[in-house]
């Protein structure tokens, strides 16, 4: 019986964690939202442009090695 409640109090623990982080979550409002839209655009076109330049030093440098 003890191995039985020993295996059921963690799952127990977590469903209780688990509800009571659900509940204090909220929606973001449209501000907040507006927010982390405008950063991961920002993000996306930083890492774009990285990659973007890494690719266009990189063909030059490939085509002076590879020799073709």
């Amino acid at each position: 019986m003890d191995q039985i409640l020993g295996l059921s109090e963690p799952a127990q623990q977590f469903y209780k964690d688990s509800c009571r982080l659900v509940k204090r979550c909220t929606k973001p409002d449209r501000k907040e939202f507006q927010k982390i839209a405008a950063a991961t655009a920002i993000g996306f076109c930083i890492m774009g442009f990285i990659g973007f330049f890494v690719k266009l030093i990189h063909i030059p440098i490939n085509n002076i090695i590879v020799g073709s």
